[in-house]
């Protein structure tokens, strides 16, 4: 398989709330030929201690669009965990408000396509980075 022909596709993850990588978030990616066919589950990674995600599998000729989901649940979840070992959250019932994040974006064959994800826990935001 060509490079030229295919996209390929890299993210990273900062929590803003602190100003720090996330560590240890689960990221899946999916692919489809095609604003009408199928998600093709392609595999997934984890962030490492600078939120990056440096094994993500590569994306099959043809691929229209991509799908990244983070399961950002479980960080949230450690987060508070540790912070109430600090100092008691106040929080008005200790669910984390956004358990899963999923991005969809299409590509082009031969762009290599940087996804940042700014994680709080009650907001993000995406860009097409570099």
């Amino acid at each position: 398989m060509s490079t030229s022909a295919t996209a390929s596709v890299s993210t990273h993850i900062l929590d803003t709330s602190v100003g720090r990588p996330t560590e240890g978030v689960a990221v899946h990616l999916f692919a489809r030929s095609g604003r009408e066919a199928d998600w093709q589950a392609l595999g997934g990674s984890a962030t490492d201690a600078d939120g990056r995600c440096k094994d993500l599998p590569a994306l099959p000729e043809g691929t229209t669009h991509v799908r990244l989901d983070f399961a950002v649940e479980p960080y949230f979840e450690k987060k508070q965990a540790d912070a109430q070992q600090d100092a008691p959250a106040n929080r008005d019932s200790g669910a984390v408000f956004f358990p899963e994040v999923a991005i969809t974006f299409a590509v082009t064959p031969g762009e290599h396509y940087h996804v940042p994800l700014l994680l709080n826990p009650f907001g993000y935001s995406v860009y097409r980075g570099s």
